[in-house]
């Protein structure tokens, strides 16, 4: 599970080129800008991921100008998204944990303290594109799309030595599934499942490539008690719309059969089979942290344009056949968000 405020070391700071009362801190393997003299190598405090949303309370006030936010399913708070001070980029909300009284019994480091600060993910659904009448929460195999980014976990890259891994475009757009188990045949958005009524955009898509039809008639013969299948829908009017397309696409990242992941070469067997689109697959190669040791040569790796000129995303690194790993009690996978995108489009 993300950790969305949790308690870490800060392992580095650094003066900030022009500025005298802002400085840059480090936290696990991300940047954020704090003010000077708040915090010195080595210091616990409370570290609040890009994309929390922090209630209403004073300890946020100050963030209330940049910050603040209100829709019909969180309610009112603030939400934190990369933000750029002095051309240096800030990931993330760094505050003193004697801050917070009710962490007074808190100390150690990696301890998620999300639930106990009120801290939720920000979500909102895009109604008008991508939406729907929703029905109910995510079916039991749909699991949620979010990928651990590489910043939060560096330890991550370590996890695939000696693996063979594969590199995949992270497509702009918005996470969509399809379902098939014993309760029938689901479209869902990131948090919802849609009813078929005309008012959801991927359905659309769904019903104009007869893909229901394919994956019944595939999870049939392959007597499969349960197949999930994962993507990113990018299509004029989502996210900007930064492929530059002129019509819906829908980009495969995951296939769940029988509640399991499946490896890259069944995925993309699949999908031939039912007519679909992979992610675009970069680069396949084995031990990563050979190639790539460190977070900054990943962001590096992450930098480029989607065909049509868009600053692209990033990419998302899986090994070819699944592993479960501890760090993140999931299969392995990672995604890379180039500093360039953030610094363009947040």
């Amino acid at each position: 599970m993300r950790k969305l405020a949790s308690i870490q070391r800060i392992w580095k700071i650094e003066p900030i080129e022009g500025a005298d009362k802002i400085e840059l801190a480090f936290v696990l393997g991300w940047q954020c800008v704090v003010n000077k003299g708040q915090f010195k190598p080595m210091d616990l405090a409370v570290y609040f991921e890009i994309d929390s949303f922090l209630p209403i309370r004073d300890e946020f006030e100050f963030l209330r100008t940049s910050s603040y936010r209100k829709n019909d399913i969180l309610g009112e708070g603030f939400r934190l998204k990369t933000m750029r001070f002095r051309g240096q980029i800030s990931q993330g909300l760094l505050l003193p944990l004697g801050q917070f009284n009710e962490l007074d019994t808190y100390s150690e480091i990696g301890t998620d303290v999300s639930e106990a600060l009120g801290v939720r993910k920000w979500e909102v659904e895009e109604k008008i594109t991508t939406g729907g009448t929703i029905i109910g929460e995510l079916p039991i195999d749909v699991p949620h799309t979010d990928e651990t980014r590489v910043q939060a976990e560096p330890e991550l890259i370590s996890d695939f030595k000696g693996l063979d891994y594969y590199i995949s475009t992270k497509m702009d757009g918005s996470s969509h599934s399809i379902s098939i188990d014993e309760g029938g045949f689901h479209v869902t958005g990131h948090n919802y499942e849609y009813k078929n009524d005309g008012k959801s955009a991927f359905y659309e898509l769904i019903n104009s490539r007869g893909i229901e039809a394919k994956l019944m008639d595939y999870y049939k013969a392959n007597s499969i008690s349960m197949i999930t299948i994962q993507g990113e829908l990018c299509a004029p009017g989502i996210q900007k719309n930064r492929l530059k397309l002129i019509k819906p696409e829908w980009y495969v990242f995951t296939i769940r059969v029988n509640g399991n992941r499946v490896g890259l070469k069944q995925m993309q067997e699949i999908c031939k089979a039912l007519d679909l689109l992979t992610v675009p697959i970069e680069e396949v190669g084995n031990d990563l942290p050979s190639k790539y040791p460190t977070v900054e040569a990943l962001l590096e790796r992450a930098d480029g344009e989607y065909p049509k000129g868009g600053k692209k995303e990033g990419i998302v690194i899986r090994p070819v056949e699944p592993v479960y790993c501890e760090r993140i009690s999931a299969a392995l996978s990672m995604k890379v968000v180039s500093n360039k995108y953030l610094i363009k489009n947040e």
